[in-house]
């Protein structure tokens, strides 16, 4: 599982298509640990491009602080699942508390 966060100052934006870059996480669900992170600079800001590129980076799940419903619906379709409503935190905080149970998560603060 690899699991994609978008940056601004090394913690989650809470805009994913505006980010700095991206933590691309590999991690065990079976283990409930992370075995690598690789950060990569986003593209250019292009609507539609994230989707396909970042499927193509073998990412299978990302976690945003705000996204779209149509943004979602473009994940999906190159399958990779949504997790919105995030908080600001290090892409370890998240990953490890997604693997636990424990991430909470709130209001997608993306509305378009």
């Amino acid at each position: 599982m690899k699991i994609a966060i978008p940056l601004a100052d090394g913690k989650l934006s809470l805009h994913f298509g505006h980010c700095e870059c991206f933590a691309l996480v590999d991690v065990d669900p079976a283990a409930k640990k992370i075995v690598q992170r690789q950060d990569i600079d986003a593209p250019p800001h292009q609507p539609g491009l994230l989707p396909p590129w970042l499927a193509k980076q073998g990412a299978t799940m990302i976690i945003a602080g705000g996204m779209g419903q149509r943004a979602q619906g473009m994940f999906n379709d190159h399958g990779i699942r949504v997790l919105v409503g995030a908080p600001a935190e290090t892409p370890e905080d998240l990953v490890t508390s997604f693997l636990s149970g424990t991430l909470q998560t709130g209001v997608n603060v993306c509305d378009h």
